[in-house]
This record gives C-alpha cells, structure tokens and sequence, in this order.
C-alpha cells in the first residue's frame, strides 16, 4: 500500500508531465504574445520598477520569456546549475559573458562572471511549471529552488512565480517543505497575497 508521501509524489509526477506537454502545444506566436503580457504586467509593477537586483531565469523548454524586461531593468541574476545547488551571477544587456549551455542544456552565466551579491536582491522570479492561487508551486522535480529558497539569504526575499495562466490552478499537491510565493504572474495579471 502507497504512503501519503508517495501517492503525492505520483501526483506530482502525473500533473507535472500533463501541464509540460501542454505548454510544449503552445503555438510559438502565442507563446510570445502571453510572455509580452507577462513582461508588461511586472514591468507596471511599482515594487518592480524599483528593486536594484532581480533573479530570473532564462527560458527553457517554453517557459514564459522574461528576456524582453533585460531592455528594461538594469541589473538581473541568472542562475548557473552547480551540482544540487544555484549558482547567481549578475547579468546586463551589456554583459561581456555571454551565457552557454549548462548541464540540462538551460543558457547560464559564465562561470567567471560576477557573482550576485544576496544583499541587494530585492526579487526572485522563479520558473515553474505550475502554481496554485495560493502561491504554491509545482517546480521541475529536481528540488533547486525548494533548496535555495529555504536558505537564510533567501527566505525574506519576494518571490513571484511565473507561469501561463492554463498553469495557474486551484490547488496543487503540496509537501511540507513547500512554501508559497509572494506572487503569481501570468498573462492574465499580477496577483499577489
């Protein structure tokens, strides 16, 4: 007989392979217009417009493309993959690093380039594959941002999860490691608790 655990896991599992599939049938001109929305829903975000370091993520496999706000924000932090953690450094659109394909094929920082320094991170947009209206997040499997974000430089820091709003659900099978976000964005709205 299957623990709770396990049959939450399997859950998981089940939802995360369904909601990936669909966002993969996203045709690409589609895909582009809900990512615009999305740019310009945290782009006309007060708190946005005004935090000096923001962590994001480049997109993979269809996620959400916040690429079009490195225009518009100065200073961003992208992650580097390093063995079971995340690595950040400081990205620009004028960043003489470019970024290369890392160990799952994601575009990372190079390994040289400056490290974000925690302190000045005022906001963390974290790629998921789902979130509830709750601010929980189903992410990938792998535990990256779940380890990150129960760090002590990290846990008082905004986090807004980003997803299309066909991923933003009702509720979504939860561990007790699971926290939820500051926010959601999808190109239907910002919403925030």
């Amino acid at each position: 007989m299957p623990t709770p655990a396990e049959l939450n896991r399997e859950a998981k599992t089940d939802l995360r392979r369904r909601l990936l599939q669909a966002r993969q049938k996203i045709p690409a001109q589609v895909w582009r217009q809900k990512s615009d929305q999305i740019c310009d829903h945290l782009d006309h975000w007060d708190y946005f417009r005004r935090c000096r370091v923001i962590l994001a993520y480049t997109s993979f496999r269809q996620e959400p493309d916040l690429s079009p706000l490195t225009q518009r924000h100065a200073y961003w932090g992208l992650p580097r993959c390093v063995g079971k953690d995340l690595h950040w450094h400081l990205w620009t659109a004028q960043n003489p690093w470019p970024l290369t394909k890392g160990a799952y094929g994601i575009l990372e920082p190079h390994p040289e380039s400056p490290e974000v320094d925690a302190n000045l991170v005022d906001l963390i947009l974290v790629p998921a594959v789902a979130c509830d209206v709750k601010g929980y997040r189903l992410g990938y499997g792998a535990g990256y941002y779940d380890r990150m974000l129960s760090q002590p430089p990290w846990r008082t820091v905004p986090t807004v999860g980003i997803v299309f709003e066909y991923a933003r659900l009702p509720s979504l099978p939860r561990d007790v490691w699971d926290r939820p976000m500051r926010g959601i964005c999808s190109e239907s709205g910002l919403f925030l608790s």
